[in-house]
């Protein structure tokens, strides 16, 4: 029995791991634009310099991502489940500690 609990343990973390793995932050860029950018009133370059990468990781670990994307962007409609890894990567690589910068 121990085994079978093993395996899908094993098979649940490589789920949640290949997500993350698959995501984009062009992707995550291309959302942020179509979805959010007239909602908000500002682009994704400014809501990615709301915080730096750590705290952007620490939203993302607890699952808040999208809530605080709600706090940022009180007139956003929540994301699509799928679109939260590639947002995420995006606002990773453009936080304000990144010392990258977006083009959109």
């Amino acid at each position: 029995m121990s085994k079978i609990y093993k395996a899908l343990m094993i098979a649940i973390a490589l789920l949640f791991v290949s997500t993350n793995l698959n995501a984009d932050a062009n992707k995550g860029q291309k959302i942020i634009i179509k979805k959010l950018k007239k909602d908000c009133g500002f682009n994704g370059a400014v809501i990615a310099s709301k915080h730096t990468q750590a705290q952007w990781k620490n939203i993302y670990d607890n699952g808040a991502l999208d809530s605080e994307i709600k706090i940022l962007c009180p007139n956003s409609k929540p994301l699509k489940e799928t679109y939260i890894p590639h947002v995420y990567e995006f606002l990773y690589n453009f936080a304000l500690d990144s010392g990258n910068v977006p083009s959109c």
